[in-house]
C-alpha cells in the first residue's frame, strides 16, 4: 500500500502487536481467497477486496446470516481514504484492519460508529426498534457462535433453559439503559417508537460495556481471529465462566446462557472464571439441612430460586455463608431477577444487612436472608423448607430491589446454588473429614455468640479440584 496508506489506517495498525498483525493477514487472505498480491491492469498489484458473498462463504454457519450481514455493513462503511470516495460494496484490507482495531481495541466513540453502521446505513437518527433488534441479534449470535465453536465452557443447551426467552430478556435489559438526547431513559414498550441520535448511541455503548464485550467475542469467534494467541483466546472467559459440577444428564438449571453471561458480568472480576454447582433441590433433596450442608463455608456463591408462579430470582453472596446470629457479607453482594425480567440490584449503603443465615435458634429468625431486616427480608428462605418471602414496599432498603417473587410470601418450587471462583482453602467437603461444627450449625452459632472461634478452621486439607 506504500505511501497511499492513510493516517487513519496507520493509527489503527499501530495498535496491534506483530503476532496479531500476522493473524490478521492470515484471516484476510482466507477471506479474500488469495494469499499474495493480485495482478491488476498495467502489471500493477491490485488491492484485494472481499465481497459479501466471499464473507458469507468464510463465516458459513458460525454466525446467523443477519449478524454476518451486519458485520460486513460495519466494515464497508469505514472510510480510510484521505479524500472522500464513492461507497463500495466491497471491503479492502485497510477497512478490515480499522474495523478490527475499533471493535477489539477502540474507544467508545469508535465502537459506537461501527454499531451505528451495523444498525442503519443512513447517518443521523435511528429508531429504538432497530436498536432492540440489533441487541437481540447480538445476544443470539453470542449463544450461536459459542455453541458452534464448542466454546460453551462446560455449559450445555441441554442442561440449561431454552435461551430464546433469555435472549430477548438480556437484549431488553441492555436497551433499557439507552438514554435519549434529553437524558431520559426509555421505559418498556416505548423503545419501539423512540428516536435516538448518534450521541445517544455513543453514550449507550460507553455506559453499557457488555455491548462492546459481546461484539468483541462475536467478531473474534466468528472470524476465528486471534484464536491462536493464548492471551486473546481467553477473552471468552470474561463472558462465559467455566461450568463445573454438572454431572447428571437429568439436571436442567434454572438459568439459561444469556442470564449466566449477564450475572457473571456483575460478579467481582476475580471470581468470574468458574462456576461450580453446589446444590440443586431436584438432585440433593428439598431440605434446609441439606442446603446448609452444601452451602456453608464454600466461598462466594449465587443462590437461584424459582417460586411456584414461575418467577426466577436470587442473590449473590460475596463471601462464605456461616450459620450465626449476626448479619454478614459486604457491599459486593446483590440481589437479582431473571424472570420475568433480567435485572441486578446492588447495595444502597443504607445498612449492612447483606447476608443472614441462622438455624435452630429460639430467639432469632431461622432461615437464610438477604437485605432488609428480620422478618422483612428482600429475599428470605425459611428453615421450614419450601416457604419464603420477598418484602419490599416500595423497595428493599439494602439493595433497592423490588419484590422479586410473584407473591410477597411464596412457595419455593426449585433452588440451586453455584459457587463462583476457586474453592476456598478451608473447604470441608472431603468425606469423613467434617468437623462436628459443620454438621451442627447450632453449635457453631453458639460459639459465635460467646465469642469463641473455631480452632480447627484452616487446618484441614482442602478439597481437591476437579480439574479444568
Amino acid at each position: 500500500m506504500g505511501g497511499s496508506e492513510s493516517s487513519l489506517y496507520q493509527k489503527h495498525l499501530s495498535r496491534f502487536l506483530p503476532d496479531e498483525l500476522a493473524d490478521i493477514d492470515r484471516v484476510f487472505d482466507a477471506l479474500s481467497g488469495s494469499p499474495g498480491p493480485v495482478e491488476g491492469t498495467g502489471g500493477k498489484a491490485a488491492k484485494r477486496t472481499v465481497t459479501l458473498t466471499m464473507f458469507k462463504a468464510y463465516i458459513r454457519e458460525a454466525l446467523p446470516e443477519s449478524m454476518t450481514v451486519k458485520l460486513f455493513d460495519g466494515m464497508k462503511s469505514i472510510r480510510v481514504a484521505e479524500k472522500p470516495s464513492s461507497p463500495s460494496d466491497q471491503v479492502g484490507k485497510e477497512q478490515f484492519v480499522v474495523f478490527l482495531a475499533a471493535v477489539t481495541k477502540g474507544y467508545a466513540e469508535e465502537k459506537s460508529d461501527i454499531v451505528v453502521k451495523m444498525i442503519s446505513e443512513a447517518d443521523g437518527t435511528m429508531k429504538g426498534s432497530h436498536i432492540l433488534e440489533f441487541a437481540e441479534d447480538l445476544v443470539g449470535s453470542l449463544v450461536h457462535v459459542l455453541k458452534h465453536r464448542k466454546e460453551l465452557k462446560g455449559w450445555s443447551l441441554q442442561n440449561t433453559q431454552d435461551p430464546t426467552a433469555g435472549i430477548k430478556a438480556l437484549a431488553s435489559q441492555l436497551v433499557s439503559e439507552l438514554k435519549l438526547a434529553d437524558g431520559k431513559k426509555v421505559e418498556g414498550a416505548q423503545i419501539q417508537d423512540a428516536v435516538c441520535d448518534k450521541s445517544s448511541l455513543e453514550d449507550w455503548v460507553f455506559r453499557v460495556p457488555q455491548v462492546s464485550t459481546l461484539l468483541n467475542v462475536i467478531v473474534q469467534q466468528g472470524l476465528l481471529v486471534f484464536q491462536s494467541l493464548p492471551d486473546r483466546a481467553q477473552d471468552t472467559l470474561h463472558v462465559l465462566p467455566r461450568c463445573k459440577g454438572v454431572q447428571s444428564s437429568a439436571f436442567v438449571s434454572l438459568l439459561d446462557i444469556p442470564s449466566v453471561t449477564y450475572l457473571n458480568s456483575h460478579l467481582p472480576a476475580e471470581v468470574r472464571h468458574r462456576w461450580r454447582l453446589l446444590f440443586a433441590s431436584r438432585l440433593h433433596g428439598e431440605s434446609f439441612t441439606q442446603l446448609l450442608g452444601h452451602l456453608v463455608n464454600k466461598g462466594p456463591c449465587l443462590l437461584v430460586l424459582r417460586d411456584s408462579d414461575g418467577y426466577v430470582f436470587g442473590g449473590f453472596a460475596s463471601c462464605s455463608w456461616e450459620a450465626k446470629p449476626q448479619f454478614q457479607g459486604d457491599s459486593r453482594c446483590f440481589l437479582f431477577s431473571v424472570s420475568p425480567s433480567l435485572s441486578v440490584f446492588t447495595c444502597t449503603g443504607y445498612n449492612d444487612h447483606f447476608m443472614y443465615l441462622n438455624h435452630r435458634q429460639q430467639t432469632m429468625p431461622n432461615g437464610l436472608g438477604m437485605g432488609g431486616q428480620h422478618d422483612y427480608f428482600g429475599l428470605w428462605i425459611d428453615s421450614d423448607y419450601g416457604k419464603g418471602h420477598s418484602k419490599a414496599k416500595p423497595r428493599c432498603i439494602t439493595y433497592n430491589s423490588p419484590q422479586l417473587s410473584a407473591q410477597e410470601d411464596f412457595m419455593l418450587d426449585a433452588l440451586e446454588v453455584w459457587a463462583v471462583g476457586d474453592p476456598p482453602e478451608n473447604d470441608t467437603t472431603e468425606k469423613g473429614k467434617k468437623s462436628i461444627l459443620d454438621v451442627d450449625p447450632e453449635a457453631q452459632a453458639l460459639l459465635e455468640m460467646i465469642g469463641k472461634s473455631r480452632q480447627s478452621e484452616g487446618f484441614r486439607k482442602p478439597e481437591e479440584d476437579d480439574g479444568d
